[in-house]
């Protein structure tokens, strides 16, 4: 009888501790995949927010790099992501928030890139020259035009009626030299939105006027010299 009582009293103490083992290794389970599940959450969230933080500068690095690319000349159709690009963009975002953030600084890897290429190549633009330095290329040429016609007539024609015309004909020239110009670099270099064009016009007259007058001079010292 007592074997028995032992094994009748040891039913229930097996019995209860079983359950109560599995419950609390169920509950430990449990605790560990809401723990997991909600840190997981809180790290998806972040890296949302991260990406969209990062989708904010490479499109503030992009847009000002279109922009100049179009003021140069490329055609909108070549600033456009291809139907192969755009799927190939597609399927590196399948792997969720993480993925697009990696995606997005490697794009703006690929930004800083392209600006360190335009710094380094800007400088050979006449367009990112100083104002005074730019606007030589226009009024240059205009003010060489006049008194390279007129030393072309004196040497042609010695001094002569035709060699006074020229020097008459030259007088305004460098003020229609001028007024060329003064269109030409509105045309050759248009200000950009919200800026104010500076044709440098002193500049300009001075340009315009100084070969003429030299040229002038020297002609005229030549005609009474002969």
């Amino acid at each position: 009888m007592p074997a028995v009582r032992q094994r009748v009293g040891d039913e229930p103490v097996g019995a209860v501790t079983d359950p109560w083992t599995e419950y609390l290794a169920a509950a430990r389970q449990l605790d560990g995949v809401r723990r997991a599940a909600a840190t997981a959450a809180v790290e998806q969230a972040r890296a949302v927010e991260a990406a969209r933080e990062e989708l904010v500068r490479v499109h503030a690095r992009l847009a000002p790099q279109q922009a100049r690319l179009r003021e140069s000349g490329v055609p909108p159709i070549s600033l456009t992501p291809t139907p192969p690009e755009l799927t190939e963009a597609a399927r590196s975002m399948v792997g969720g928030p993480a993925a697009v953030l990696a995606a997005l600084r490697v794009a703006r890897g690929w930004a800083d890139a392209a600006d360190a290429t335009l710094a380094a190549r800007g400088p050979l633009r006449p367009s990112a020259w100083s104002p005074r330095l730019r606007n030589l290329l226009v009024y240059g040429p205009l003010a060489l035009l006049v008194p390279l016609a007129q030393l072309m007539f004196f040497a042609a024609a010695g001094t002569g009626a035709v060699s006074i015309a020229a020097l008459v004909v030259g007088v305004p020239m460098p003020a229609v030299a001028f007024a060329v110009g003064w269109v030409a670099v509105g045309r050759v270099f248009p200000a950009g939105a919200g800026e104010r064009l500076d044709r440098t016009p002193r500049l300009g007259a001075l340009t315009c006027l100084v070969p003429a007058v030299a040229v002038t001079a020297g002609i005229m010292l030549a005609m009474l010299g002969g």
